[in-house]
């Protein structure tokens, strides 16, 4: 019997794939970049066949690796289902994640909820991406994650919603129509980052990247030092340091969304939602009292 792959190096690989290259995944799978390429490395010598190459400054897939990537990623799904079906969750321990974004103000809030519905139960929490976050609930690594939607196929159930808002550092001058822009944006893949970038084209603006961060204290901190325009969802006022733009056409809302792990106890998930929906409109509420 040949010696069996290693499914973390298979992980890396389709990492790679979803991100558009090896900086982004180790950002992704919270590794090093020599790891990620390490791992694919390994994954060459196991096949004896090169998956991915270089391609100027880049790399790309090969014929093989696209192929190969397609087929890890059915095997790292039959590893998932086989996980969900036998693995023994701690009924003693719920694990929740959340956005920088919907975090702030929401998690006490959640937490003080939780606490007093399951006083027995460790209450444990995670911050990252809304990506991520997704995955690791698809995987029965999280619970319940609250994530922000935004995209073409929505997951779990929709919660609130967050407005939209241009900031930049104060003074910053936005550029004339069909004129260059600087666009602070999260690394990819984001729906804020695409949904900034078409609108701006769609003005005519000769859209540049210049900042990209994995997380939102790295976004903001870019925007504060004036290296660009961002588009951030908010529930409060705008961060010290930065300034709402109001020259560009407003952008809406995205929803926020609560996902919860299969085979999740149903009273579990209806106690988050709840929760989390009257923290929501509580805030909405206070809003337009502010207006009023």
């Amino acid at each position: 019997m040949a010696d069996p792959l290693d499914l973390v190096h298979l992980q890396t690989l389709v990492a790679i794939a979803d991100t558009g290259g090896f900086r982004r995944a180790a950002d992704a799978l919270h590794l090093s970049q020599p790891t990620v390429s390490q791992h694919v490395r390994l994954l060459e010598r196991r096949l004896k066949r090169t998956l991915v190459e270089k391609d100027g400054r880049g790399s790309r897939f090969t014929v093989d690796g696209e192929r190969f990537v397609v087929e890890a990623r059915t095997l790292l799904a039959a590893h998932d289902r086989l996980l969900e079906r036998f693995v023994v969750t701690d009924p003693n321990r719920i694990t929740i994640g959340s956005t920088e974004h919907a975090a702030d103000g929401l998690l006490p809030e959640l937490l003080g909820v939780l606490r007093g519905a399951y006083p027995d139960v460790y209450l444990h929490f995670r911050i990252d991406r809304s990506t991520s976050l997704t995955e690791s609930v698809t995987k029965g690594a999280l619970d319940l994650a609250v994530v922000l939607g935004g995209n073409a196929e929505p997951v779990g159930a929709e919660v609130g919603e967050l407005q939209l808002r241009w900031v930049a550092a104060p003074g910053w001058q936005l550029a004339p129509a069909q004129g260059p822009i600087s666009l602070v944006a999260f690394e990819e893949p984001c729906s804020l980052r695409k949904r900034a970038l078409h609108r701006l084209a769609e003005l005519g603006y000769d859209v540049s990247v210049a900042a990209e961060s994995g997380s939102l204290d790295g976004v903001l901190a870019a925007a504060q030092a004036g290296l660009g325009i961002a588009l951030l969802p908010f529930h409060a006022a705008v961060p010290r340091g930065l300034a709402e733009v109001t020259d560009l056409p407003t952008m809406g809302c995205i929803d926020v969304r609560l996902v919860a792990r299969r085979g999740l106890g149903p009273d579990i998930e209806l106690t988050a939602v709840e929760a989390i929906t009257t923290h929501y409109r509580s805030m909405t509420g206070r809003q337009l009292r502010g207006v009023a």
